[in-house]
């Protein structure tokens, strides 16, 4: 039975990850610190012989004991409010934890993947965007300090490739969605859909013509996997092309969920890029690998899910552990 190892394992994608590699006969230990991540995520996984969580922060010295096949480095926060509460932390995981969990790598012999974002891309200049493409990104804005650490991560991650010649993989998430998404976390989804729930008016940042294009979770979790078994190192666009304008978006949640209120508008928040459109391209060719699951099915699936969460989650605003690693 070979092993991997997911950071973020409690986060929303890292917890679906777990699932799919308990699911394919591996032996899964599962890593958070926590801070963003929750342990209802995988609470269904304790019973699980093959399944361990370890509560580590990976920004300091990772121990695995034993053979380690594959790591999944998953862990850091990974929306605007929660990057912007915690900078530090969000720069040290892009860092010191990209560096220990490379050296692990080395270590054990283990083929690693790294979790880079669109946000490489900044607020681009070219449209839809290609890996070919370098960026556009303000390293001293308020969204730079998760913009420049996913940027040092791919860095890192090719300088051991090349130079260590440890087995790579660099993954470009693309906006994702699904259960287990946090109703909280300021990202456009779940911001619309609890602003429906709980009968708030709909928040739209600047006019609303700005794009996004948002993939379904059980698509992007099959992306994860097939790249993680291919032979390419160079960084691979996962997400779904079909692109949607932030107003077009507001009018179907409002479709969706039923609700009466208002749309209101607010100003944009500096660096939010205006647009967001995956080249797929290479994911095809190489991967075989397309979205199959349209925005109207995943959103109906994501929306029970939201609907099933008692009144405490749906007016929670913090995280139990976000006060001490502020201060930190």
């Amino acid at each position: 039975m070979k092993t991997v190892l997911i950071t973020g394992a409690a986060g929303f994608l890292g917890s679906h990850l777990s699932d799919r590699f308990l699911k394919e006969g591996f032996r899964v230990i599962g890593m958070d610190n926590l801070i963003t991540g929750d342990l209802k995520n995988i609470e269904h996984l304790y019973n699980n012989p093959n399944f361990e969580f370890v509560n580590h922060d990976v920004s300091k010295f990772v121990h695995v004991p034993g053979d380690l096949d594959f790591i999944l480095h998953f862990a850091s926060p990974a929306s605007p409010i929660d990057y912007l509460k915690i900078p530090i932390q969000t720069l040290k995981v892009g860092s010191y934890g990209t560096h220990n969990l490379l050296g692990l790598a080395r270590a054990k012999g283990a083929r690693i993947m790294i979790a880079s974002t669109s946000e490489v891309y900044g607020d681009p200049l070219v449209h839809p965007q290609v890996e070919t493409y370098y960026g556009h990104v303000n390293s001293v804005g308020p969204r730079g300090v998760y913009d420049e650490a996913k940027r040092y991560m791919e860095a890192a991650t090719m300088a051991y490739h090349t130079y260590h010649n440890v087995d790579t993989r660099i993954v470009r998430i693309f906006n994702t969605y699904g259960p287990r998404m946090r109703l909280n976390d300021g990202r456009v989804l779940p911001a619309f859909i609890g602003q429906a729930l709980r009968g708030e008016d709909l928040t739209i940042f600047g006019d609303g013509s700005q794009t996004r294009s948002f993939c379904y979770v059980d698509d992007l979790i099959e992306g994860i996997y097939r790249l993680l078994m291919s032979n390419t190192h160079d960084p691979v666009n996962i997400g779904n092309p079909a692109e949607i304008t932030i107003s077009q978006f507001a009018e179907e949640i409002i479709k969706l969920t039923g609700t009466s209120q208002k749309v209101i508008y607010k100003p944009l928040p500096k660096d939010d890029p205006m647009q967001r459109q995956p080249d797929i391209t290479r994911a095809k060719e190489l991967l075989g690998w397309e979205p199959k699951i349209d925005r109207a099915e995943g959103l109906a699936i994501t929306y029970k899910y939201f609907q099933s969460l008692s009144k405490e989650e749906l007016y929670k605003t913090e995280h139990n552990n976000f006060e001490g690693y502020i201060k930190k």
